[in-house]
């Protein structure tokens, strides 16, 4: 890659969202250029399975994102992979992205940097993340099909997810720091109606163990400070984390307004308050965060930036 490119459209991202808004892009004759600095994917990447995304039953992670970034280069759209360190927005409208000592310029940016799941903070979550600990119940829940589940939070998504494992799972045990739900009352009354449901107020996880897959979470009661610990046998139980998401939005943070779960609020065209400049996938504020939704995003917003460019 030369030190200086111009560019129609950078796109900062290889996820869904960014793979998709290259496919749009290109196919309307936009010199397109796809920036990732990992796998592409992005967080899918790292899923083992997924298998909610339309038109294909069963699919792990890795190889869906090697399919959006096939199908974007068979279009036309460049990857390149650099970590995009620095935004600017020039004089004349355009934009610098700065990786390192390389430049690349564009007319227009449509930024995809996705979410990251908040951890709970317990000993031994990031060790076994994939292994026995979840971040989606949608994505994750139907390998624990007839197993046990502890969902860790007690917020509306919390909830929400205990009541899809409900009806997964063997059982379902909500781990709730606090001594009540946070989430709204029509919401926690259904909980409460699942007769595979219980909840364990005051509490949390201070830490898991195991080998290969979990065997063992050590509990804490908020209340007494006590702590003790139950073993199951390998691999018979999960635990999902619903602590929230944080929008990974330090690039553009400049540039936007962001929302109250920290996302970047854009118009239904993905726009920010900066011309030229759009943000698609699961770093926008928004209340469902899945590849269907990040691939729709995306193709919103290359279609608004080729439309931003014929003006």
């Amino acid at each position: 890659m030369d030190n200086t490119m111009l560019y129609d459209v950078a796109i900062i991202g290889g996820g869904p969202a960014g793979y998709t808004a290259g496919i749009y892009a290109s196919r309307a004759s936009l010199n397109t250029v796809v920036i990732e600095q990992g796998m592409p994917g992005g967080q899918i990447a790292t899923s083992d399975m997924v298998e909610n995304y339309p038109a294909i039953p069963v699919i792990s992670g890795a190889e869906l994102g090697q399919k959006f970034q096939e199908h974007a280069e068979s279009a036309g759209v460049a990857t390149h992979y650099e970590m995009v360190e620095k935004l600017y927005k020039l004089d004349d409208g355009s934009f610098a992205l700065h990786c390192g000592d390389k430049q690349i310029l564009a007319r227009t940016v449509i930024v995809t940097t996705g979410a990251v799941p908040r951890p709970a903070g317990f000993e031994g979550e990031e060790t076994y993340r994939g292994r026995g600990v979840s971040y989606c119940a949608t994505c994750d829940g139907m390998f624990y099909r007839g197993k046990d589940v502890f969902v860790v939070g007690g917020g509306n998504s919390a909830v929400e997810e205990g009541l899809y494992l409900a009806k997964i799972a063997n059982s379902v045990t909500m781990v709730v720091r606090r001594d009540e739900f946070r989430a709204e009352r029509g919401l926690v009354a259904r909980l409460a109606s699942q007769e595979n449901v219980s909840i364990r107020f005051n509490t949390s996880i201070a830490a898991v163990d195991g080998g290969t897959l979990l065997s063992s979470i050590t509990f804490r009661d908020n209340t007494t400070e006590e702590r003790y610990t139950e073993s199951y046998p390998m691999g018979s139980f999960g635990i999902f984390v619903f602590a929230g998401n944080n929008p990974v939005i330090d690039l553009v943070e400049p540039y936007v307004d962001l929302g109250p779960d920290g996302g970047v609020l854009t118009d239904e065209l993905m726009a920010t308050r900066t011309p030229g400049l759009f943000c698609a996938g699961d770093m926008r504020s928004k209340p469902l965060r899945q590849i269907v939704t990040a691939a729709a995003d995306g193709a919103i917003a290359a279609h608004a930036a080729n439309a931003y460019l014929q003006y």
